[in-house]
Parts: C-alpha cells; sequence; structure tokens
C-alpha cells in the first residue's frame, strides 16, 4: 500500500514508518520538523509540509495516489494544553481537519489515527478498557477525544473508515536502528531519568502523595516498536472493516515513578538523585490498559513489555542518540 505518515519524523512515527518499510508499504513521511526531525526519517520518501496550511497537504495528496493515512502529527504535552488550551485545540482539532477534508477531496479513505489514554480521565477502575467512561483531565486529553467524535461522525456522513489507537506510556527505542526519543522540551519520564544519569544532574519528580502503593504516579509503559506494530496491523484491519474504531494499547502492566528509577539505576549501574516536586495539573494517579480488544480484534500483543528492556534500549540509544 501507498500510506502518507503524517508526523513520521517524531518519535513514535519514525519507528511507525519504519514498521511500515519492514512490511514492504511504500511510505512517504509529511511533517513540518516543528518537533521531529529529519534525521529520523529513514524509511520512505520525506516532504516537508504542515496539517495547519490546507495548500501544503493538499499539494502532497494530489499526486500522492495514497491509499491510507497515519495521523500523528499533535502537540502533546498535558502541562502546554493546560496553559494554552486555544493552541492545542486549534492544532489538534482544526489540524486535523484540514488533514481529512484534504483527504476526501484527494479519494483517500482510510485513516489510523495517534489517539492517547488521556482521553479516559481520572479511572474508575484498575485497568481500563475501551468503554471505560471519557473524562479527560486536559485540553490536549480533550482534543484527542473530539478528533475521535469526529471520526465517528465522518465515518457515517462520508464514509471514511478510521482506526483511533489509543496509546497508554510509548517508550523505549529501535536503537540498532538509530531512532529514539527525543523532545525539546522533554516531560517523558523514562528519557529524563537517562539523561538525569547521564548528565549526574537531579530528577524532577512531580507528587509523592498518589493513592499508589507508593505515592507515585502509576503507568503503563509499551514498546514503541510494538506500538508500531500496531498500526501496521490497523491498516490490514481496514482493509475488511468500514466505520470508526477504537482500540487501547498498552502492556497491562503499571509501574511506579519510583519503579521506573530503580529500574534505570538497576540497568546503568548510576544513582538517581531526586527532587520532590508539586503534581502537575491533569495527572491522573494511575493508567493501566486493558488491550483485549486490540488483542482479539487486531491480534497485536506487546512482546516487548519487560519493563528493563524497555529501559535498557532506550539507554542504549541515548548513550549515543542520532539527533
Amino acid at each position: 500500500m501507498k500510506i502518507l505518515v503524517c508526523g513520521g519524523a517524531g518519535y513514535v512515527g519514525a519507528h511507525v514508518a519504519r514498521e511500515l518499510h519492514l512490511r514492504n508499504h511504500e511510505v512517504t513521511v509529511l511533517d513540518n520538523l516543528s518537533t521531529g526531525h529529519r534525521q529520523a526519517v529513514r524509511w520512505g520518501r520525506f516532504v516537508q509540509a504542515d496539517v495547519m496550511v490546507p495548500p501544503s497537504l493538499d499539494s502532497v495528496l494530489r499526486g500522492g495516489a495514497f491509499e491510507a493515512v497515519v495521523h500523528l502529527c499533535a502537540l502533546s504535552i498535558v502541562s502546554g494544553s493546560t496553559a494554552d488550551p486555544y493552541g492545542y485545540y486549534l492544532n489538534n482539532v482544526q489540524g486535523t481537519l484540514n488533514l481529512l477534508r484534504s483527504m476526501r477531496d484527494h479519494g483517500v479513505g482510510k485513516l489510523v489515527f495517534s489517539s492517547t489514554a488521556a482521553i479516559y480521565g481520572q479511572p474508575l477502575s484498575d485497568v481500563i478498557s475501551e468503554d471505560h467512561p471519557k473524562n479527560p483531565l486536559s485540553p490536549y486529553g480533550a482534543s484527542k477525544l473530539m478528533v475521535e467524535r469526529i471520526l465517528a461522525d465522518a465515518a457515517t456522513a462520508y464514509g471514511l473508515s478510521s482506526v483511533s489507537l489509543r496509546y497508554f506510556n510509548a517508550a523505549g527505542a529501535a536503537y540498532l536502528d538509530g531512532i529514539g526519543e527525543s523532545h525539546q522540551p522533554e516531560t517523558h519520564l523514562i528519557p529524563n531519568v537517562l539523561r538525569s544519569l547521564l548528565a549526574g544532574s537531579p530528577l524532577q519528580v512531580f507528587g509523592n502523595q498518589y493513592a499508589t502503593p507508593d505515592g507515585t504516579c502509576v503507568r503503563d509503559y509499551v514498546h514503541v516498536r510494538d506500538l508500531a506494530s500496531a498500526h501496521a496491523l490497523a491498516l490490514d484491519y481496514l482493509g475488511n472493516h468500514t466505520g470508526a474504531h477504537a482500540f487501547n494499547l498498552g502492556s497491562g502492566a503499571g509501574f511506579s515513578v519510583m519503579d521506573v528509577i530503580r529500574t534505570a539505576e538497576r540497568v546503568t549501574g548510576k544513582r538517581a538523585s531526586v527532587i520532590l516536586r508539586e503534581p502537575r495539573a491533569g495527572d491522573p494517579a494511575q493508567l493501566v490498559a486493558s488491550s483485549l480488544l486490540a488483542q482479539t480484534e487486531l491480534g497485536w500483543h506487546a512482546p516487548l513489555h519487560d519493563l528493563d528492556e524497555i529501559v535498557l534500549g532506550a539507554w542504549r540509544w541515548h548513550q549515543d542518540p542520532a539527533y
């Protein structure tokens, strides 16, 4: 298939482009490079364009003869969304609408959308399934939920077929292929722990009074290569299923902030220096996925679920980052 990967120069996007290439799809990466890295585009053709600039989208889609789009473009920092909700709604919702309109104009009827566990808000159960109530705590989560609603409406009105993949916490790296996690600013725990250990600098931990075993937030870490495989499986799924669909992607295991720090210390042989800060707005105490639906419907599994292996791969990339 000819696939357009929007946001394919980013962390997850680069791994998705790699996975699709390995499965013999013809990949074109679209990215504005505002947060992505040109060096991460190693599989497929690169086009610099912006979902916020409709003419640039039209120029890419007009002659591409694409069969499907994978959409990963988004602002994604929870705290940033609470500080600038207008900016997040504009980029994440309006940007997606621009893409969907251009897809419709150019006859592309299949979409895989990068969604998030942040749509659920405060968990009402230990493990979250797709039918859990959706009450996002941040504009970021709300913007992703709005897009999912748009996709459901588009299925009815225009016949768009879509799969929304609700990521829990992406982690790890395809370090042998030179791609890993590099954000500025970096807000994700594992790279921040590893950066602090490399630099010998203090690590900030946000809150230790949550209703969890050790008081720090618990998250479900899923290897980015496993996430990438789900996008390929979702494209296969759209070959036989119409309408709008959504699936959780997680390992099903929860690890606290302190669990991750202790794992990083064990993997690296270095000792972390922790500074405790106030909790961040919009952070629920625990987010752990049930991915049973993805396993049943997509045939997806997360074999790279071991936290030590996830941290070790990330550590190897951070010791010699390509960008």
